[in-house]
C-alpha cells in the first residue's frame, strides 16, 4: 500500500489551494491514486479482465473509477454528460483496445484525479449546498453531496479492486 512508515495522505496536512471543507475529498482521491499506482502499475495485462467468482474485473474497476469520478464532477458543475462520457460508460468492463495494459488504465485514473483536484481548488465553498441533479432522472443532490460521494465511491471501488487484483494474481501461483 504505502511505503513503510509513510503517513496516509489525510495525515500529511492540508493540500494547497483546496478549500477546507473539501480537504477530505482531495485526501481520499490522492490516497486512492497512490495505492492504485503502487499496487497495479505492473499488473499483468492477461489478468486485467478476469472475473473471479463472477465479480467485476480489475480492468472494470480501473475504468469505473475514472469514469464515475468524471461523471460525478460533471454533475457537480451542473453540466450534462457528453456523448463521449456516455460512450465510455457503455464500454466499462471491456478492453478499450487490444493490448490494453493496467498501466494505461492506472494513468487514466491518475489524470482524472488531477482534473478532480483542479475542480476542487476552483470550487467556492459557498456553492456546496447548491442543488444539483444526478443522471437523466435528475435525482436531487448538492455540490457537496456529489463531491463527497465521488470520494466515498472511489474508496469503495479501491477496496474491491485491490482484493480482486490479489485474488487473480494468487490464482497464478496455484
Amino acid at each position: 500500500m504505502n511505503p513503510p512508515n509513510a503517513l496516509e495522505v489525510w495525515l500529511r496536512g492540508p493540500l494547497p489551494g483546496v478549500p477546507p471543507l473539501l480537504q477530505p475529498v482531495a485526501h481520499a482521491l490522492l490516497q486512492a491514486r497512490e495505492e492504485i499506482q503502487a499496487q497495479l502499475a505492473d499488473f499483468p495485462a492477461a489478468l486485467l479482465w478476469q472475473r473471479p467468482a463472477g465479480v467485476a474485473s480489475v480492468g472494470f474497476h480501473l475504468q469505473h473509477l475514472t469514469g464515475v469520478l468524471d461523471r460525478l464532477l460533471t454533475y457537480a458543475r451542473a453540466e450534462a454528460l457528453t456523448p463521449e462520457q456516455l460512450a465510455a460508460l457503455a464500454v466499462e468492463g471491456h478492453s478499450p483496445h487490444p493490448g490494453c495494459t493496467a498501466a494505461e488504465l492506472v494513468q487514466a485514473f491518475a489524470a482524472q484525479v488531477e482534473r478532480a483536484l483542479a475542480q476542487l481548488r476552483h470550487t467556492d465553498e459557498a456553492t456546496l449546498r447548491e442543488a444539483r441533479g444526478v443522471g437523466r432522472a435528475q435525482v436531487p443532490s448538492t455540490v457537496l453531496g456529489l463531491l463527497v460521494h465521488a470520494a466515498e465511491h472511489t474508496m469503495r471501488h479501491l477496496g474491491q479492486l485491490l482484493v480482486t487484483a490479489r485474488i487473480v494474481v494468487s490464482q497464478l501461483d496455484e
